[in-house]
């Protein structure tokens, strides 16, 4: 499907906040695909998509799991709305045509980032956190870590996710510890 009519069918399916963050993602995710190398259109089309499936409810998004055989572990059992993001693969593949195992890879990612995340993947997680419309404390600080480095940007995006996961109460996924501890251990030459 062509990003055009990605944009008509979202912005049917979408509440307007969610279809401007969705769009927003996918300009961000665009420049950061030009910053750092990446093809721009995987990125424009992956960030537009990344949250197709966000507006299905909890039972909903747990119920549609065991439809696309999608393993659910203790925490999403626990936190569904995590299922958004491999359920919006799923979406992205049968209800919007692609097929490109890169985009799909990076859609299910963008919630939680994992262990041996593509720079197309660390890009639509960290376009997801720091689009125009997201104003939270401390977005521009990974905004101008964005502008130089992918990896501090996403390593930093980590930690802000942890500290609000932890401020929150809530699980911690087991992904994003090792999305996180596997850019450490880059870092250190570990």
């Amino acid at each position: 499907m062509e990003y055009r009519h990605a944009v008509d069918k979202l912005s049917k399916i979408l509440s307007a906040k969610r279809f401007q963050h969705s769009l927003g993602v996918s300009q961000t995710a665009a420049d950061l695909a030009v910053r750092f190398d990446e093809d721009e259109e995987k990125a424009r089309l992956a960030g537009l998509l990344h949250d197709c499936a966000r507006n299905i409810s909890s039972n909903n998004l747990l119920q549609m799991a065991k439809v696309f055989a999608i393993v659910v572990n203790d925490v999403e059992r626990c936190q569904p709305v995590l299922l958004h993001a491999p359920l919006g693969a799923c979406l992205a593949k049968t209800e919007y045509g692609i097929d490109d195992p890169q985009i799909l890879r990076a859609i299910s990612l963008h919630t939680t980032g994992g262990k041996g995340m593509s720079k197309l993947e660390k890009i639509i997680y960290l376009a997801d956190c720091i689009e125009p419309g997201r104003d939270y404390p401390g977005v521009h600080v990974l905004r101008n870590i964005a502008m130089n480095n992918l990896n501090a940007a996403v390593l930093a995006a980590f930690d802000q996710s942890l500290h609000l996961v932890i401020e929150q109460g809530l699980l911690i996924h087991p992904a994003t510890i090792e999305g996180r501890n596997e850019l450490i251990q880059q870092r250190h030459n570990i």
